[in-house]
């Protein structure tokens, strides 16, 4: 317990940033969702204080995630609108991930390729960009944290810029250019020259001044003003009692339907690909190159959405958004991820009309800063410089983010990634030493095959063995081979029979054919 307390001075500040920003997508995921409000704090409450004590993700942050929105609302639907009903399905998911985190599902997240994660990454980067410059023009129509290409209005990523430029805020306007300013100077400048700026982060003054800027609209003093729909908006009880009411148990009699297990083992994979995902990326951010257990994120993730179904909230995974947040402003440990736990829940009770007054422009213009960091030109060129077999796999993985969602984006990107190490795997099924000329004045011809010769080398070995001219020799050897296909072996077997028709000879090495 002592060793968490070890960088409160960086995870103070870092947690502060996950606050602010896990507030509106907490409560816009929620809304996406069809769920109540107040579902959406709870999720981020439990994947900041129960995930994050029981996970082994140093700087991983877990909530409620966009990716599950659609599913959320679909289930909630189908389950007849009986909210309760939905909640014995996030606790069943949770029972089904902490199965998979026993049974050592994890490795799979040691089956994405460094240059899927990266436009992972990158992709994230310019979505978070593209996704808050409405916000940051003052048009706000869908939910902070949305990732979706297209919307629930019918927009999209791009359609709704454009429209944005046309209903331009001068209060979000101002907001979001002096934000800005002061992140760069902070950063840039400030942060430099004394260790004062380092303790008290660009973020948290960014923050301050948005709820001064809205006091100041709001009592006349400025020219202008912001909309509610402009502004954080959560549940603000009137008591204790409306407070715990927001906590919901779910209908346990629900255990026996069908439906409800269907629904949430599709809930568990999805939660858990996003999660594995979220951890490469996250372990790939972290200065200091950790590696998260895989198998207990999953078990964490589990513990979590159990305890989260039990008591009223959305569905957990672990999300990119908040974890490069937390990394990009200075997190060093779990403690972060805990204290923004810690902070939702204290706000809930205690300071939420206060967090009310906060502008969606200040949050956009953090979020701006962290998809920089995300999304920098230089690694486009630091890919490129590694060749197509890289270049290619990150590049199709950005644009399908940016034009579906995460999940399609990354199966794109695997699908070229397989595509490349495929052609790899044909190019390097085997090599043709020297040619030499034996005694009888006849060509011989080496073919050594590679360690691992599978049934995608067959095409290019049959058009090496094509190839062999009339009376000469081949030697086929297999001698650095652990692995043969047998399609490859009948291949061979066929050549040997046919080669006596054409006056070849052939000798095997270490090569049995059935």
């Amino acid at each position: 317990m002592k060793d968490l307390f070890k960088h409160v001075r960086s995870d103070l500040p870092a947690s502060l940033v996950v606050f602010f920003v896990a507030v509106p997508l907490c409560l816009g995921i929620a809304l996406a969702s069809g769920a109540p409000l107040f579902s959406g704090i709870i999720a981020g409450i439990v994947g900041g204080i129960v995930v994050g004590f029981f996970s082994g993700s140093a700087l991983g942050v877990s909530g409620p995630a966009a990716g599950l929105a659609v599913i959320v609302l679909n289930a909630i639907t189908d389950l007849g609108g009986v909210y309760e009903t939905f909640l014995m399905a996030v606790v069943l998911a949770g029972v089904i991930q902490l199965v998979l985190g026993y049974i050592k599902a994890g490795f799979i997240a040691y089956f994405f390729p460094s240059s899927v994660i990266k436009g992972m990454l990158t992709g994230i980067g310019l979505l978070i960009i593209l996704k808050q410059i409405p916000h940051a023009l003052g048009r706000d129509l869908d939910f902070l944290g949305d990732e979706a290409f297209r919307q629930m209005d019918g927009e999209n990523t791009f359609s709704e810029i454009i429209s944005a430029l046309g209903h331009i805020s001068s209060a979000a306007l101002i907001i979001t250019i002096i934000s800005l300013t002061i992140l760069i100077v902070w950063e840039k400048v400030l942060a430099k020259k004394s260790k004062v700026f380092n303790i008290i982060n660009g973020p948290l003054v960014v923050v301050v001044l948005g709820i001064v800027m809205q006091a100041l609209f709001a009592a006349g003093l400025l020219p202008f003003s912001l909309r509610p729909d402009q502004l954080v908006t959560i549940p603000v009880p009137q008591s204790a009692s409306d407070f715990f009411a927001q906590f919901t148990l779910p209908a346990f009699d629900a255990i026996t339907n069908p439906a409800v297990w269907q629904i949430a083992a599709v809930m568990a994979v999805v939660a858990s690909l996003e999660t594995l995902l979220s951890v490469e990326a996250t372990d790939k951010l972290d200065p200091d190159k950790r590696i998260t257990p895989a198998n207990r994120e999953l078990k964490a993730q589990g513990i979590g959405n159990i305890v989260s179904g039990l008591i009223g909230g959305l569905p957990i995974t672990q999300v990119i958004v908040r974890s490069s947040a937390n990394i990009a402003f200075g997190a060093k440990s779990k403690l972060s991820t805990i204290m923004h736990g810690l902070f939702l829940l204290l706000s809930a009770v205690t300071i939420a009309g206060l967090l009310n007054m906060i502008p969606l422009a200040s949050l956009a213009a953090i979020l701006f800063m962290v998809g920089y960091k995300l999304a920098k030109p230089s690694l486009f060129k630091q890919m490129y410089k590694l060749g197509w077999q890289q270049f290619a796999p990150f590049v199709v993985t950005i644009v399908a983010i940016l034009f579906t969602d995460l999940l399609i984006g990354i199966l794109a990107g695997m699908s070229v990634g397989i595509f490349f190490t495929l052609l790899a795997s044909y190019k390097n099924s085997h090599y043709m030493q020297d040619m030499v000329t034996n005694e009888d004045g006849h060509s011989v011809h080496h073919i050594v095959l590679a360690e691992e010769v599978s049934f995608f080398n067959k095409a290019n070995i049959m058009r090496t063995l094509e190839s062999i001219p009339e009376k000469s020799k081949v030697i086929i050897d297999g001698s650095n081979s652990v692995v043969i296909d047998p399609d490859v072996l009948e291949l061979i077997e066929n050549f040997e029979a046919n080669a006596k028709t054409r006056n070849i000879v052939v000798e095997k090495i270490k090569i049995e054919l059935s």
